[in-house]
């Protein structure tokens, strides 16, 4: 072995010890909230049952797998004199992290989750034991922020701990790739107007104005958590009323689309609580003296969903800022040799392909992120049965709340969390698989659609010319 692999590997194995020392001492100390039953630790299911991830069914062989990865725990933008920091009148957790950068807790899991695939990939035959890759047989490409690339760095260390491969990153550090960028590359009057016709047929035709309405109570119960009307920024009207002032969207070509108002600060302090929910061991501590159930910290995470819907997942949004996203993955599953794809980006990634895909809907159990949890990963499992068809399994695998509390590691005895994905119009075979056909055509229908807005959305004419 040379000594640049057999650094690697060391290395790996350092990681790993850490994780497993990391993960023991958590679970010794960790203070279970008094009433808090079996049930409420593994979460509350909803809508499409899960199953925990499980080998592919008898009569097929795993031939390829492509990830998109969203990012593990970061921190929040939660210090001294940030809008976050201000706006409860209690000390967040002491982040292991700069802000928005991945935590240590984030390294850890994430390398468990690439011991846990390489575990899989192993047992179905698609890589050897200590796999070391051929060029161009495994590929990590993650968005250039500190949080992407280190996610991407730890799932290759548990992934391939004797092998080695690079992770791209296309623009430079801490600059958002286009690729990974949701931002808005077409837009017209005629499409700004489209788009906030779909918003405003929102909540039984109320729009913005409705889906606010049915989120007062997870922004009441946020607002109680985080005891935000005994802070200085609320009661001086800084962070403005949560519950009464208008949320509004704007479109710019180039990009985000872009919310004010309070879905989007309520969405700022729930995401916060979550990832506090995730690190700090003692559940009352993390909720700020406060009693949750894993139902209330759910309850309270529907207001981040609706900002992510909103913003990312409107059909017309959707295919407009997943487009050169769709296109790389389309790009991974038609590329001839590659074993296994690792793309590494962001909840609005995530969510955005799968709308533009026409994703059936869903609401993942043993979560309190019941859409696109932390470092949930988007699988596209390809296997070919026995007369040489091609199928696959499209499923979201995940560490369950309880796995991410207690830094639990993955085996096929305790392993994470999958929900096999369904698509509007397209028929599964009796094992739950889609045809090859019927997932690229989906592809192509996602990405022709984006092609389409210029015929269906053009210019208006300038009649004075």
């Amino acid at each position: 072995m040379s000594e640049k692999r057999l650094g690697r590997a060391v290395t790996a194995g350092l990681i790993l010890l850490l994780v497993i020392a990391f993960a023991l001492a958590f679970a010794a100390g960790r203070k279970t909230p008094a009433g808090e039953t079996a049930a409420e630790a593994r979460g509350t299911a909803a809508g499409e049952a899960a199953a925990a991830a499980r080998p592919l069914p008898e009569g097929y062989a795993l031939d390829k797998v492509v990830v998109l990865s969203r990012h593990n725990i970061r921190s929040p933008l939660s210090g001294s004199g940030s809008a976050l920091g201000d706006i409860t009148p209690h000390t967040w957790f002491a982040w292991t992290s700069k802000p928005s950068e991945l935590s240590v807790r984030g390294g850890a899991l994430e390398t468990i989750m690439g011991q846990y695939f390489r575990q899989w990939l192993e047992s179905e035959g698609l890589f050897p034991e200590n796999y070391q890759p051929e060029a161009g047989a495994v590929r990590f490409y993650a968005n250039a922020k500190q949080r992407t690339i280190a996610t991407a760095n730890f799932f290759s260390a548990g992934l391939l701990p004797v092998g080695q491969v690079p992770v791209e990153t296309h623009v430079p550090y801490d600059t958002m790739d286009p690729v990974f960028s949701p931002n808005i590359t077409f837009l017209t009057p005629a499409y700004e107007e489209a788009v906030f016709a779909q918003l405003d047929g929102l909540a039984g035709g109320t729009g913005l104005e409705g889906v606010q309405t049915g989120l007062r109570d997870a922004v009441e119960l946020m607002m109680d958590a985080a005891d935000i009307r005994e802070s200085e920024s609320y009661r001086s009207g800084a962070a403005g009323d949560l519950l009464r002032d208008k949320t509004e969207i704007t479109l710019e070509l180039g990009k985000e689309p872009r919310m004010t108002g309070p879905i989007r600060t309520a969405t700022s302090v729930a995401d916060a609580m979550t990832l506090q929910y995730y690190e700090e061991a003692d559940a009352k501590k993390a909720a700020f003296g406060h009693d949750m159930t894993p139902e209330d910290w759910r309850r309270m995470h529907a207001i981040v969903d609706a900002y992510t819907d909103l913003l990312f997942a409107t059909p017309l949004l959707s295919v407009n800022v997943a487009h050169p996203l769709l296109q790389e993955l389309q790009a991974e599953l038609l590329q001839q040799g590659r074993k296994f794809s690792f793309l590494c980006g962001h909840d609005s990634n995530v969510a955005s392909v799968l709308a533009a895909l026409g994703v059936e809907d869903y609401a993942l159990p043993e979560t309190v992120e019941p859409k696109t949890p932390i470092g949930v990963k988007l699988v596209f499992a390809r296997c070919v049965d026995g007369s040489g068809d091609a199928w696959y399994r499209v499923s979201l695998v995940y560490q369950s709340t309880r796995q991410l509390r207690e830094l639990a590691l993955l085996s096929p005895e305790n392993p994470p969390m999958e929900a096999c994905l369904r698509f509007e119009g397209v028929e599964t075979n009796a094992d739950g698989l889609i045809a090859e056909a019927d997932l690229l055509a989906l592809f192509d229908g996602a990405i022709g659609a984006y092609g389409d807005l210029a015929e269906d959305y053009p210019e208006e004419l300038d009649l004075a010319a």
